[in-house]
């Protein structure tokens, strides 16, 4: 399985770390269990041309508004729907997870849930921050399915 993700304060970076060892060890007991491979994105990112499938994670950095009806401007994380919108990238991405802090309530997750309106693509599942061991394991189980549907 392919991830692209873009990690500003570090918690999506040791997120995805996080899940591709939980992968690495499904794999040692099946190799069946697909194994993950990661890709940052970020600002100096040379752009390129996605030829296989893969799920984005993405980060919520928002400014101004409430997500709700006097808006928000999303900062930090562009160059990740940059990436996506280059060449019809998106068209690769079988799904979106969300990060993000709950203390902020309906802002919790909502670049997450921007993109997938952008790129009609799902939001597959969140986590908070830098996410706990079970949600990595819930995250991969649902990554292995919707694979699976695709």
């Amino acid at each position: 399985m392919h991830i692209i993700y873009i990690s500003i304060a570090g918690n999506t970076r040791s997120f995805v770390k996080k899940l591709a060892a939980y992968a690495e060890e499904k794999h040692q007991v099946n190799a069946e269990n697909p194994l993950i491979e990661l890709k940052e994105i970020h600002e100096n990112s040379d752009f390129e041309l996605e030829t296989s499938p893969y799920f984005a994670f993405v980060p919520t950095y928002l400014e101004g508004g409430n997500g709700v009806d006097n808006g928000d401007v999303e900062i930090l994380t562009n160059v990740l729907g940059e990436y996506m919108a280059y060449e019809n990238n998106f068209k690769q991405c079988q799904g979106i997870v969300g990060s993000g802090n709950k203390n902020f309530n309906h802002q919790y997750c909502l670049t997450a849930k921007q993109y997938a309106e952008k790129f009609s693509v799902p939001v597959l599942d969140d986590y908070e921050l830098r996410g706990t061991p079970a949600d990595a394991e819930r995250i991969y189980e649902r990554l292995v399915e919707a694979t699976k549907n695709n």
